[in-house]
């Protein structure tokens, strides 16, 4: 999208990516289907230091901008559940629209950089108004030779540390420190949570189950699906909790949200008193949740 954009003001554009091919992250969003955008979005659905930020940018370029691009370019998409617009058939459309949109606008792309280096040119060395040299190993053709770029104007698009195999990294932030930009701190987000004591034992044993639950942590709240992991805990609710987790936080987690327990099971108990605790249960939690709650309560 930067790229677009700098091209269609007429810049000259060139894209360095460092994996063997552009859009990795677009490709396995959405299950393959890329959430694009969403029907309503709102300042408040984002989480920044700064969120007058987020104000001016959504003024700027509305989510309305995007999906008549993706209308533009013939693109079938459907909306699920909170307003979520995902691709019918394939993300692939969506990172075919934005390659296609770069070759119109004359953006050139190459893929395999691995960047070394990035120096501010002092006055005496610049040329055309460059202000920045970039130090680059395309690894595909000549591994070990050292290419030098000089240009205008930089962006850095890195990715960060979360899913490295898609050509996330670090680096973005030793960058930033090297120009002596500050830096917020760096932690987990949109995440699930792991465990190492007893509780992976439960999570092991009831793996690819889901539950429809409450979560909540630092007064803020979402009611979706959770999912036990082999590992730990993952689902919607818990991806969305996690942004606004610490660690030694305490997460909260209802799984009966919208029911008052004690009413409820009071109210079960008086029109059907002869069933047994975790029949009841059952109807709202699962069988195989109830069987695991019930070992760990007595033990056998």
């Amino acid at each position: 999208m930067c790229a677009i954009t700098a091209a269609d003001r007429g810049r000259s554009v060139l894209v360095l990516e460092k994996s063997n091919k552009i859009g990795k992250k677009i490709l396995m969003s959405g299950g393959g289907r890329c959430n694009f955008t969403n029907m309503s979005v709102e300042p408040e659905n984002f989480l920044s230091a700064n969120p007058h930020f987020c104000k001016s940018a959504l003024k700027r370029f509305t989510q309305w901008d995007f999906i008549k691009l993706v209308e533009e370019h013939g693109i079938d998409y459907e909306e699920r559940k909170h307003q979520q617009l995902f691709c019918k058939d394939s993300a692939k459309q969506i990172l075919e629209m934005l390659r296609s949109r770069c070759e119109d606008a004359g953006v050139t792309i190459n893929t395999h950089c691995q960047i070394q280096d990035i120096d501010l040119l002092s006055s005496k060395n610049k040329s055309n108004n460059d202000r920045y040299q970039v130090s680059l190993q395309q690894v595909k053709e000549k591994p070990g030779k050292d290419y030098l770029l000089t240009c205008h104007s930089l962006v850095v698009a890195t990715g960060a540390l979360s899913i490295p195999t898609l050509g996330g990294s670090g680096m973005g932030y030793d960058i930033a420190s090297q120009f002596g930009l500050k830096l917020t701190e760096r932690r987990a987000g949109l995440v699930p949570f792991v465990f190492t004591d007893n509780v992976k034992s439960l999570c092991e044993k009831l793996s690819g189950l889901s539950a429809h639950i409450e979560v909540s942590c630092n007064g803020q709240t979402f009611t979706e699906s959770m999912l036990f992991t082999h590992r730990g805990l993952s689902g919607p609710s818990i991806l969305q909790i996690s942004s606004y987790w610490h660690p030694g936080d305490t997460i909260a987690i209802n799984l009966l949200p919208g029911k008052d327990a004690g009413e409820w099971l009071c109210e079960e108990k008086r029109t059907k008193g002869k069933s047994l605790l975790k029949t009841v249960l059952q109807q709202q939690l699962g069988k195989a949740l109830v069987a695991e709650l019930q070992h760990r309560r007595s033990g056998h």
